[in-house]
């Protein structure tokens, strides 16, 4: 089955898409093909919006999926009108907040994403300094580090600390671990004295196999008898320092950073 779906804002459109999103995992049999329309902020953008929803709508045997976050209430009413289930997320929750704290909302657009000075500068620096000491670059720096993530080549360690800076403002240093160092069976310098710090990913063998063929296709490096080494040593070493660690085979980025803070006692920092 396959489904279409928008999402609408007279901001951004991540808070809609987000939401939608949480939503439609729900329905994991169902194909939806999904369409962005951010700053729909008048109501000529928003009737183009609704004539190509509507020609969606007589195109298909079912009527597409709106997710919104609209502040200005005469463009949400203008897309009221589409042949279409639209579910605006504002409009459902601010009006019973608007009764039970007995005062109107100030209706403003992009209020979510609208951070203060000192929580911008705070992500831009945790991004500065994940950007820095990536890939073991920089091993001076760590500490500053709240997280040190470590494991072998491609089993997720970049995307997870570019997530906790951007999202959190954590700053998150990573370091590979080597076919050297797990020759020498035993931690590299620059991390035993910041095992408090440090958590570990590993990764499926044919996960990590397939992943690495794309990046370097018939290698060595990319070798099943390869990876099925290094998973096994890595593991041996996490288990040897006693340090936690998280398979990250099916789990998203937002996930594994969400288990690694819950484990290491880390602070969700709301920016």
């Amino acid at each position: 089955m396959k489904r279409t779906v928008f999402f609408v804002s007279d901001g951004t459109g991540i808070t809609a898409q987000t939401l939608g999103h949480s939503l439609m995992t729900q329905f994991d049999t169902i194909d939806f093909e999904q369409h962005m329309y951010p700053y729909v902020d008048t109501l000529e953008k928003a009737d183009k919006l609704l004539a190509t929803i509507n020609a969606c709508a007589a195109q298909e045997q079912s009527p597409p999926l709106v997710f919104s976050t609209l502040v200005n209430h005469d463009i949400f009413q203008r897309l009221q009108q589409a042949q279409a289930l639209c579910l605006d997320f504002f409009q459902t929750f601010i009006g019973p907040l608007e009764q039970a704290l007995q005062q109107p909302s100030s209706h403003s657009i992009g209020r979510s994403h609208n951070p203060s000075q000192k929580q911008y500068a705070s992500r831009i620096d945790a991004i500065n300094y994940t950007l820095k000491t990536d890939d073991g670059v920089h091993t001076k720096e760590y500490d500053e580090a709240e997280v040190i993530l470590i494991g072998v080549s491609r089993s997720g360690k970049t995307p997870t600390c570019l997530y906790l800076a951007m999202q959190y403002g954590i700053k998150a240093a990573n370091y590979p671990i080597t076919e050297e160092d797990l020759g020498k069976k035993q931690l590299p310098e620059c991390l035993l004295k910041h095992c408090g710090k440090l958590f570990g990913l590993t990764i499926d063998l044919e996960r990590l196999q397939a992943i690495r063929h794309e990046r370097r296709p018939g290698s060595r490096y990319a070798s099943l008898l390869q990876c099925e080494q290094e998973l096994q040593m890595v593991e041996r070493l996490f288990g040897h320092y006693d340090i936690p660690f998280l398979n990250t085979t099916t789990y998203s980025i937002e996930e594994i950073a969400t288990k690694l803070m819950l484990k290491l006692g880390i602070q969700r920092r709301l920016l």
